[in-house]
């Protein structure tokens, strides 16, 4: 299968980057959120492919907060939550945020997961690296879930995942990527829940995954919806 096959296999309703955040920040513009009384808190990987999305949001968005961690998890804790909401603007006594959290991988123009052409090298390469490090630590029977303060990131990744796979399952790439995005989201609600006082700010969640093509970069959206006056509002696109 191809490129096109294998995205609509796996991830059906992709949306290119650009409609992605054309779409998700009109949407969200019913909900009274907008550049010049919202922050935007972005978590990606640290994969430069990833930055396009980031530069996306920044034009529509302003500011950008950087959350990012290794595979798009989010390392930075209470703290850094508290950092980007203390940056919000403040209308009114009413502060917006706006959380966009995404895991990622790649897929190639023949259908091949985990595998990109980055500019400037002749071989291909993989994305997620983190995701696809930790899968081949399970596959070789070297799995360390220890606390390495030489790579704590790739430490605190393997500590949140691993839990979640079943004994004696060996999850492919797809599979550990999605993974990854439930992860992220259980994370960032949790920590919101811990940071966010829903009596005098509002906030919308998209997360889901970010998928790069040969030709053009793509968004699978998961979990999408805003708070507003303490009420729920899904975010359809």
């Amino acid at each position: 299968m191809n490129f096109q096959q294998m995205l609509s296999l796996h991830f059906p309703n992709t949306l290119t980057e650009a409609k992605f955040v054309k779409d998700s920040y009109q949407a969200l513009n019913t909900y009274g959120f907008h550049g010049s009384n919202s922050i935007a808190c972005v978590s990606v990987c640290r994969d430069e492919i990833t930055y396009p999305l980031v530069n996306k949001i920044y034009q529509s968005w302003g500011e950008v907060f950087n959350f990012s961690g290794l595979a798009g998890m989010l390392f930075l804790g209470k703290a850094g939550f508290n950092a980007a909401h203390h940056h919000a603007p403040t209308i009114q006594g009413q502060e917006r945020y706006v959380y966009f959290a995404m895991a990622h991988i790649a897929i190639d123009a023949d259908g091949e997961i985990g595998r990109c052409q980055r500019p400037g090298q002749t071989e291909t390469s993989g994305a997620c690296g983190a995701l696809m490090a930790f899968r081949n630590e399970m596959l070789n029977g070297q799995l360390n879930i220890e606390l390495d303060p030489d790579d704590i990131e790739q430490s605190l990744l393997k500590h949140r995942l691993f839990p979640k796979i079943k004994y004696g399952d060996m999850p492919e790439l797809i599979a550990l990527t999605k993974m990854a995005y439930q992860t992220i989201t259980e994370d960032l609600e949790r920590i919101i829940l811990q940071t966010v006082d829903p009596g005098h700010s509002d906030y919308a969640v998209l997360t889901g995954i970010q998928i790069h093509g040969s030709e053009d970069n793509y968004v699978w959206p998961g979990t999408l919806y805003a708070m507003v006056n303490g009420q729920r509002r899904e975010v359809t696109l």
